[in-house]
């Protein structure tokens, strides 16, 4: 199973998203700072339009971003026995997955999420199904993607961690759901130091390292101290920073065509983009031309999924590129 390019290990989910009317629910800002979505309890509230996306999370967008962009990849997932673990299955495969490591799970549910959107960001409403995570024998693939499971999973970390120090050309790339940085980087500091790639957004990157830093180069340099070889920060507008061998990089966003439709999954779109980007063979300047190019795209649609592009969707995006868009090394 050598030939596998890129493994993606993670929970996986049928999103539910429900276009919420705008005069039935309101967004408030709470004294915290942080928009509170609001509506009248106890009311039935019209809404506008539900839309069914199965195999979808961090870990299944990520082997869809990788298969289109041209890598042999596998996902590392749990299923229940029932018409929505068969509907995901048949899902993945048609997306060309290799769904060996797909493990059905008798007497169990699986996972169904309700996304709330209201406007272009979205409330989601989770619920973890408790599997018996296992880690199969994936081979020596090139790149294993890591991201969310359930709380439950805390042993499933480790176990992973173990999997690529003991496979020799094997390198991790890990982008922490919500749960995973809760846990904060002690528990588990074994994926850190596992890490050559690791991903998430400045608000993040502070709760990681447990600091109000506000300097990106720092809070980099604080990340790479916990293991990761290559840590990147994304910090909305004001683009993405990595730091590479040789210095801090930056790259702006890409240019939206339109406003956005729906935020959800644009942060897997870059980290699995830049991941895969590397697995070519490219460098990091390069994976950080890529990575927002993806992100620009899917929040163009609804769902993580659908606006994802091929390789050479991308490279069209790459050619017709302001002439500013180019990664800037900063130190």
């Amino acid at each position: 199973m050598s030939e596998l390019d890129f493994v993606s290990i993670g929970d996986i989910t049928t999103d539910e998203f429900i276009q919420l009317r705008e005069d039935r629910a309101v967004v408030n800002r709470a004294l915290s700072g942080r928009d509170v979505l609001s509506m009248y309890f106890g009311d039935k509230l019209e809404y506008d339009n539900a839309i069914n996306v199965p195999a979808v999370g961090n870990s299944p967008n990520a082997a869809v971003s990788a298969k289109r962009l041209g890598l042999n990849t596998a996902l590392v997932t749990d299923i229940g026995n029932d018409e929505g673990g068969e509907e995901i299955r048949v899902w993945l495969e048609n997306e060309g997955i290799d769904t060996r490591f797909v493990d059905v799970h008798e007497g169990k549910e699986t996972n169904h999420h309700y996304v709330l959107r209201y406007g272009p960001e979205r409330t989601i409403l989770i619920k973890h199904e408790t599997y018996d995570y296992v880690v199969p024998d994936m081979g020596s693939p090139k790149w294993v993607y890591f991201s969310s499971v359930g709380e439950h999973g805390i042993e499933y970390h480790h176990q992973i961690a173990a999997y690529v120090r003991e496979h020799e050309g094997t390198k991790l790339s890990f982008q922490p759901g919500s749960f995973q940085i809760q846990l904060g980087h002690d528990a588990l500091k074994d994926v850190y130091a596992a890490s050559e790639l690791f991903f998430c957004n400045k608000e993040e990157a502070q709760q990681i390292v447990e600091s109000q830093e506000e300097d990106i180069s720092k809070l980099l340099e604080m990340l790479k101290a916990l293991g990761p070889t290559i840590p990147v920060i994304t910090d909305g507008p004001s683009g993405a920073f990595a730091l590479a061998e040789d210095g801090v990089w930056h790259m702006p966003m890409y240019p939206d065509p339109a406003p956005p439709v729906d935020r959800t999954g644009a942060g897997d779109a870059f980290s699995s983009t830049f991941t895969a980007a590397l697995a070519l063979g490219n460098d990091v300047p390069t994976a950080l031309r890529w990575g927002p190019i993806n992100s620009m795209s899917v929040v163009q649609h609804v769902g993580a999924q659908k606006g994802l592009l091929s390789r050479s969707q991308l490279e069209e995006h790459l050619a017709s590129a302001p002439e500013d868009y180019v990664a800037t090394k900063l130190s």
